[in-house]
């Protein structure tokens, strides 16, 4: 939209007006005007509309003030720079009024202009160093101290903004704002301390030297307390916006603070060199780690530190827990004393704690052993906003553990002595501390007592057991109390949530009577997210009250607590203008009692299943009524469900046809489940509308909804079959229709069709429309394992089969896919029939190792290890004499399909002489496995003589060795890992072998053990570390130059050394954490940041599970980590590049930008300079801000912050 002159001279001249209204009118119609990209004004123009906008800054009508400073950020960016200078200054001039009103809008209107100009552009850095120059001549000339605050207030909001647009003004910034810090005024140093931490985080590192050491001069010379509290600030503050500046000088700072907060008497004091420490914790936390255990001692004292109460530690000893009711008598929370600031250091210290516990992890058991006992016995805190703080200490405490849990789950047996046996030892001290307060009056108070329980619940089940009487008279008063409010009532029911699944049924017995009132009448509140948790809670009572476990008792009573829960969900059910949250959660709460409950509401069922047929047939409900039917189905009961079985088959099979794939997926499991317990019932009507759905589902695309159709299949009889052999993925499913279908003696599915039907598209592939191999290399396994089933439920056909593919495999006009499968199901039938019988199956399948496809051999190998699996007796000594001969091509004969018990060595033996004899890495690979499940057998016998074998001369024999052990390693326990961690130590010091190949499996075996048993490994990390971060370093004496006719060709013998090196390592973050250094390991993934493009791919992977595991620590690294990632994303691939070039690089930049997007969501990522650098390029490049977008969008909802740019 284009406004034309004369336009724009009427809105000024109404703007002019002397009715408020017509000023008001005209100048929101100019905002409307500005707002338009194509606004245009001329000279005379401009100059009018600024005169006029700036003159309405002075107008005595509020409103068309605020709308005239709203005007002046749109007007900024549409007028020449002449005007922009005009209006800066005007502004400039008007914070220096007389005028309080005029100086208050004109220091509006400059954060206004400030905020809405574009960053890195020619405007914004002319406007801000004019801005920035007339603010520190007003800074230190105003006489009125309101002056001073606005200005220092501007200018921290430049800095923040465009602080590195400004680098010419920074020292005399630093010197003006450092001048302040000695103001007689409070608030003036304050605000003077916040512009310096927007300054340092863009400042030159000599300005930063320059203002650190004037700081810790005045903080050493201590001349008044007022301006040495005011330093400390100074330095939390630093801290927090440029932690990874201020690292060097920790050493220097922490003794001063230590002797400030333990020698000053002042409060304020105190609390600000806790802050101090607060924020050294977090943003310098290798540097702090010699402090940490004094911080924590400081921090303790101060958080029992409350000189001015007595808290009268005796009478919670003798109180009697009957008497816990009366809490109208407790008057804790109403002492008040307004000179009092106590609380502040109080409060300081929890959240110093709270730091600590967050970034030291590795000091779990300390923190148990001296801190958890402070931290519960600060509970009882008088002041809210501290208690508050503590609860959250503690809560961060618990997830450190239920983080540390979950890795030693996932990986090893707990230590006995471990964090959570500590805390289960703590647990009555916990529930002791706050069974009195769950009945507090504070709503703050009791929300945090929920949120310290539901953590200890999710950390160790069961953690209530003894406890269940003491918690439950809270939940009771906060479901009950009528002045609860609808948060508090959420809280208390996800809480009720949390322990029903943490604890096992019978706990609650004694409380069901009293809960399931409670709960019922929730069901019928105001708020619908209240009527949501209180339905996800009656799902749970009505599992624990009847179980359908057998194994489980069930409730004496729960016929009645039935009735009214059938009551209250109905009601909910019935109503269709509810919250769809609400609808979805009374369908599944229905569902849940009519599956555990449904036999004693025969009534009630009859007339609630034509409303969840009802619902069934509605867009926004349907897909959460399949899973309530397929529950309701699947039920042991044995429910009556005839009654709507016909219409809900029919909408089923409608919904197979729908695009959402989840929908599909529930439907064909609901109907799974109905055909088998209703199959009988089904008319011919109702099998023809399921499965003239089936065909289409049967795709390789999607082998999950493939494998459920099989199951359906196999679920009922059919008329004819469409078997597609490309469905590998679904094989066990179509293994069990397949054998299903014959054992029902369906037509058309004799063994013989069914024979001929699988193996059609092998033996004629032209009929296929396809190339020489009809069908994906893997679905050939797939068809062998059905022949062999076939051949199981029709053992009359075995001979003929076999003879049959004995014959084929002989031929010499059978092809490579023929003779490939031949093989496949002479190993698979071998398996499970005794082959003896064939006395040329030993000689024809040997043949078929001469042969010079790798794939037959492969499949040769596979063939006689299964027949030898099936018949030891007679084949593994064949396969021994075969591997004793000399011949190369009989190496191929050790296979790992063998895994029975050997009584001797002499195999053993065997296959390292074939190890030594091999000169290819497959056959080397293939001794490996068979020696690591010949150990696992026997491991006192064969591991010492694994060992041994580590001496030998041959590279290629302690390759072996070393990979053989990685072989014995597996996640399952067995007695082989304790025999192997004696000798861990001897087979990892291969890392150090001369033969690069034997370091790589090292690093392989290394990675296998971190992974699977980290027990194995942890113990001896301290040795392993140092070796393991060598290996990511590129070694120059491993690059060669190949010359490939005039062109030279540069090979790194050393990448795949390094990759393993950086697999291993990104393993260890997973399941070692806690033993590494993690600045030490930053060093070496900023290293892998500039190598090769493999490793650049696992670095960047790295960052992203750092990013989530360590963000103190990768946030100190900004600086080194945003470097190589620009020099990535940034990269211009040359113009005559390959096409394989362009797509490396943008697959490279793409993961790039991944790591990236992580990195922008750990809190206080947006105050790196760097980071903002860097997002402005890729602001400023088309291409790479829509990949970057594309990214983003893809991983929306994934984190809780993300920079500040891109909300």
């Amino acid at each position: 939209m284009i406004y034309i002159l004369s336009q724009v001279a009427s809105l000024c001249s109404k703007m002019n007006s002397v009715d408020k209204d017509y000023r008001f009118m005209a100048t929101n119609d100019l905002i409307s005007a500005l707002q338009h990209e194509y606004f245009k004004l001329d000279d005379e123009s401009e100059k009018k509309v600024v005169s006029t906008v700036m003159r309405l800054l002075e107008d005595k009508n509020g409103e068309v003030q605020n709308l005239a400073v709203k005007c002046l950020g749109l007007l900024v960016t549409k007028v020449k720079e002449n005007y922009v200078e005009q209006i800066a200054n005007s502004l400039c001039d008007g914070m220096k009024s007389t005028s309080e009103q005029l100086r208050d809008i004109s220091s509006i209107g400059l954060k206004t202009v400030i905020a809405d100009i574009a960053s890195q552009t020619q405007l914004a850095v002319l406007l801000c160093k004019l801005i920035v120059s007339r603010l520190l001549s007003v800074i230190p000339r105003a006489q009125d101290p309101s002056v001073q605050l606005e200005a220092l207030d501007i200018l921290s909001d430049i800095l923040k903004k465009y602080g590195g647009l400004l680098a010419d003004h920074h020292s005399n910034v630093q010197d003006c704002l450092i001048a302040q810090m000695t103001s007689s005024r409070l608030a003036v140093r304050k605000r003077a301390t916040i512009a310096l931490g927007q300054l340092v985080i863009c400042n030159s590192n000599s300005l930063f030297v320059e203002l650190m050491r004037y700081i810790i001069g005045e903080l050493n010379q201590n001349r008044s307390l007022s301006t040495t509290r005011t330093y400390v600030q100074c330095i939390a503050t630093i801290s927090r916006q440029a932690g990874h500046r201020i690292g060097n000088y920790v050493d220097t700072l922490m003794p001063l603070l230590f002797s400030f907060s333990m020698q000053q008497d002042d409060d304020e004091f105190r609390d600000y060199c806790l802050q101090a420490l607060e924020s050294l914790v977090l943003r310098c936390p290798k540097e702090v780690t010699p402090y940490v255990m004094r911080i924590v001692q400081i921090c303790l004292e101060y958080l029992k530190y409350d000189p001015n109460y007595n808290y009268d530690s005796d009478d919670e000893d003798m109180e009697d827990e009957s008497d816990a009711d009366d809490d109208d008598d407790d008057d804790e929370g109403d002492y008040s004393d307004d000179d009092d600031v106590s609380w502040k250091v109080r409060r300081a210290a929890s959240r110093c704690i709270n730091a600590v516990i967050r970034s030291r992890p590795e000091l779990l058991y300390d923190f148990y052993r001296n801190v958890s006992p402070t931290l519960i016995s600060r509970f009882k805190e008088r002041e809210e906003n501290v208690k508050s703080d503590i609860f959250s200490a503690y809560v961060t405490l618990l997830r450190q553990t239920r983080t540390l849990a979950t890795v030693e789950t996932r990986t090893d047996a707990m230590d006995e002595d471990g964090p959570n046996s500590m805390l289960q030892g703590q647990i009555p001290s916990i529930v002791k501390a706050l069974r009195k307060i769950l009945k507090d009056k504070s709503v703050k108070t009791r929300q945090g007592c929920f949120s310290v329980l539901s953590e200890v619940c999710q950390v160790l089940y069961g953690a209530l057991n003894d406890h269940m009487t003491s918690v439950m008279p809270g939940i009771v008063y906060s479901l009950s109390d009528k002045s609860s409010t609808s948060n508090m009532k959420i809280d208390t029911l996800l809480f009720l949530q949390c322990v029903l699944t943490h604890h096992e049924a019978n706990v609650f017995y004694p409380h069901i009577d009293v809960l399931v009132p409670l709960v019922i009448d929730k069901v019928s509140d105001m708020f619908y997210k209240v009527i949501s948790e209180a339905l996800f809670v009656l799902q749970h009572l009505i599992k624990i009250m009847r179980p359908l476990d057998g194994n489980k008792q069930s409730l004496a009573r729960y016929d009645v607590h039935a009735r009214n829960i059938y009551k209250s969900t109905v009601a909910r059910l019935e109503t269709t203008d509810i919250d769809q949250e609400v609808k979805e959660r009374a369908i599944t709460c229905m569902g849940h009692l009519i599956s555990n409950m449904g036999d004693i509401l025969p009534s009630e069922l009859k007339s609630c299943l034509p409303i969840l047929v009802s619902r069934l047939r509605n867009d926004s409900t349907r897909l959460c009524t399949v899973k309530a039917l397929t529950t309701m189905a699947n039920s042991p009961l044995n429910l009556d469900l005839t009654m709507i079985l016909p219409e809900s088959i029919q909408l089923l099979s409608s919904f197979l046809r729908k695009n959402s794939r989840a929908l599909k997926l529930s439907s064909l499991t609901a109907l799974n489940i109905l055909i088998q317990k209703f199959g009988r019932l089904m008319n011919d009507q109702l099998c023809d509308n399921v499965f003239c759905e089936i065909p289409s589902l049967i795709n390789e695309s999607d082998l999950h909804v493939s494998q459920l159709t099989y199951h359906i299949k196999g679920g009922v009889g059919i008329t004819e079959i469409s078997v597609t052999t490309r469905c590998c993925g679904a094989l066990n499913a179509l293994l069990g229709f397949i054998c299903q279908a014959i054992r029902n003696k369906i037509p058309k599915m004799n063994p013989n069709e069914v024979l001929q039907m699988l193996t059609h598209p092998i033996y004629y592939p032209e009929s296929q429309g396809q190339g020489s191999l009809a069908i994906h290399k893997q679905a050939f396994y797939s068809v062998a394992k059905c022949v062999a089933g076939i051949i199981m439920e029709s053992s009359d056909l075995s001979t003929t089969v076999v003879q049959q593919l004995i014959r084929d495999l002989e031929s010499a006009s059978s092809s490579v896919s023929v003779k490939m499968f031949t093989l496949l199901a002479l190993g698979e039938i071998g398996r499970v029939v005794n082959m003896s019988a064939f006395q040329n199956l030993k000689s024809v399948i040997t043949s078929a190792f001469s042969s010079s496809s790798e794939e037959i051999k492969s499949a040769a190998s596979f063939a006689l290890g299964n027949i030898a699996a099936g018949n030891l007796a007679e084949y593994l000594p064949f396969i021994f004499k075969e591997i004793e001969s000399e011949s190369k091509k009989q190496l191929s004969f050790v296979n790992p399909h063998i895994r029975q018990p050997c009584n001797h060595l002499l195999h053993m033996n065997l296959l390292f002489q074939s190890c030594e004899k091999a000169g290819g890495e497959g056959i080397r690979n293939m001794v490996a496995e068979c020696l690591g499940k010949l150990t696992i057998l026997d491991p006192e016998n064969l591991l010492p003589d694994l060992h041994n074998h580590l001496a030998s001369n041959s590279s290629f024999v302690r390759c072996t060795v070393v990979n053989a052990v990685k072989f014995a390693i597996s996640e399952q326990h067995h007695q082989v890992d304790l025999k192997l961690k004696q000798y861990m130590g001897d087979f990892l010091k291969s890392l150090e072998d001369t033969d690069p190949n034997v370091r790589r499996v090292a690093l392989v075996t290394l990675n296998s053990a971190a992974h699977n048993k980290p027990s194995l490994i942890k113990d001896m990390l301290d040795v392993i570390l140092p070796s393991l971060y060598d290996k990511t370093i590129i070694r120059k004496d491993m690059i060669r130059e190949v010359e490939m006719g005039p062109f030279k060709h540069t090979v790194d013998d050393g990448l795949d050394i390094r990759k393993a090196a950086f697999e291993c390592m990104y393993t260890l973050l997973d399941t070692c954490l806690d033993k590494l250094d993690i600045f030490q390991f930053l060093n070496y993934v900023e290293e892998g940041l500039k190598d090769h493009y493999d490793i650049k791919m696992l670095t960047y992977l790295m960052l992203i599970r750092l990013a989530t595991l360590c963000p103190n620590a990768v946030l100190q690294r900004f600086d080194k980590i945003l470097d190589p990632l620009r020099a990535t994303v940034m990269v211009q691939v040359k113009a005559l590049a390959v096409k394989q070039e362009f797509e490396k690089q943008n697959e490279l930049k793409r993961s790039a930008l991944r790591a990236l997007t992580s990195l922008m969501k750990i809190p206080d990522s947006d105050k790196s300079l760097q980071l903002n650098e860097f997002l402005q390029q890729i602001n400023s490049n088309p291409a790479i801000s829509s990949m970057f977008e594309t990214i983003k969008n893809d991983e929306s909802g994934s984190g809780t912050f993300i920079h500040t740019d891109f909300k």
